[in-house]
């Protein structure tokens, strides 16, 4: 089946791309190399292990598939190796660094919000649009936010470039696609494009929901 197929990929991109984001992240809070690799490794699996809890699957898919955790672990690892032999250049790079970050949160938030919105079908939940859609953005932001809380940071989903409505209107989009246009390529490639353009268009024109500025 073209979804299974699909599925597997986007659930390898998506790791990748977790494993990365953590990985920078935890470098920029000045963790070590185990740090690094732990929170990596959450930052890729976090999210897929409360969507398996939502939904009752015990214990969670990523125990049964150790070579996810292996590619989020080699992923932070190079990721370290990479940031510790160019350190002298890292804070001046500070910039750029931002940008890859961005990039590579977009296509992890793409890949697995349409993978956890795909998890709906396959346990015969999608006529329920609600869970639906939960199940694809809780797949999609919960390994940030774990990601985030570690590094006593507030939840980046809750404070810039309208993070969560982009997954939200992502798992939208494929929820639709996917009814309407059964396992096509399209259903699944169209909402990952949409994801990571307004993602980066987000980052890039500082796009974010109206907050209450308070003077002190």
């Amino acid at each position: 089946m073209i979804t299974d197929i699909a599925m597997f990929v986007l659930e390898i991109i998506g790791t990748v791309a977790f494993a990365v984001s953590g990985a920078l992240v935890s470098i920029r809070a000045k963790l070590d190399l185990l740090g690094v690799l732990l929170l990596g490794c959450i930052t890729a699996v976090g999210g897929g292990i409360m969507r398996d809890i939502l939904i009752g699957v015990f214990p969670p898919y990523i125990f049964s598939r150790w070579y996810i955790v292996l590619v989020a672990a080699v992923t932070s690892a190079v990721v370290f190796i990479v940031s510790y032999v160019h350190r002298h250049k890292f804070i001046s790079l500070q910039k750029r660094i931002e940008h890859i970050n961005n990039f590579f949160d977009a296509l992890g938030l793409a890949a697995f919000t349409v993978t956890g919105t795909e998890m709906a079908f396959t346990h015969g939940l999608n006529g329920n649009m609600l869970i639906s859609i939960t199940l694809g953005v809780l797949t999609g932001v919960g390994g940030g936010v774990m990601r985030d809380i570690l590094v006593n940071d507030t939840p980046y989903i809750l404070k810039k470039h309208v993070y969560a409505l982009v997954s939200i209107g992502g798992a939208c989009l494929y929820y639709g696609l996917r009814i309407a246009l059964d396992e096509s390529v399209t259903a699944i490639v169209t909402p990952m494009i949409v994801i990571v353009v307004l993602r980066m268009l987000a980052a890039k024109y500082r796009w974010s929901l109206p907050k209450i500025q308070i003077d002190e």
